[in-house]
């Protein structure tokens, strides 16, 4: 299960929207073993797609070195889908590198009937996608 705040959870989201109709994309880092998602960032989908996101290497190698000056881990990896549902496409499993990571979706389509912006959380771990349930709280 992903337990995460509002703050966070709503900071995702307004990256969607903002982003839209290119797909966002960022990670959510915390406490190398905690499974708490804690530092909000956001990243250039270097991709600059509708379809695709992608990290620019450049970013990533800073982030990952960031991460571990601060005993860092990702915790959070989170994109966006801009025409369909927020479930992790075929490109989206084969990319997923991090076993321990909440892989989250955001769909900025309605594509259910219930509006957009679908919020929903996986695990993703040797091409075996689990959804898992998301909690949101005011603060851990």
């Amino acid at each position: 299960m992903l337990t995460i705040t509002r703050d966070l959870h709503d900071k995702i989201v307004a990256h969607a929207r903002k982003d839209h109709p290119d797909e966002a994309c960022g990670v959510i880092a915390g406490p190398a073993g905690s499974d708490r998602p804690e530092r909000f960032i956001p990243m250039l989908n270097a991709a600059m797609s509708q379809t695709f996101y992608e990290f620019d290497s450049g970013d990533l190698l800073k982030l990952y070195r960031e991460m571990d000056d601060r005993d860092e881990e990702p915790v959070v990896v989170y994109h966006s889908h801009t025409a369909t549902e927020a479930h992790p496409s075929r490109t989206d499993i084969s990319l997923a590198q991090e076993p321990g990571a909440h892989y989250v979706l955001v769909s900025t389509a309605d594509t259910d009937g219930n509006g957009p912006f679908q919020f929903r959380s996986f695990r993703i771990r040797e091409g075996e996608v689990e959804e898992e349930d998301v909690t949101v709280v005011e603060a851990y």
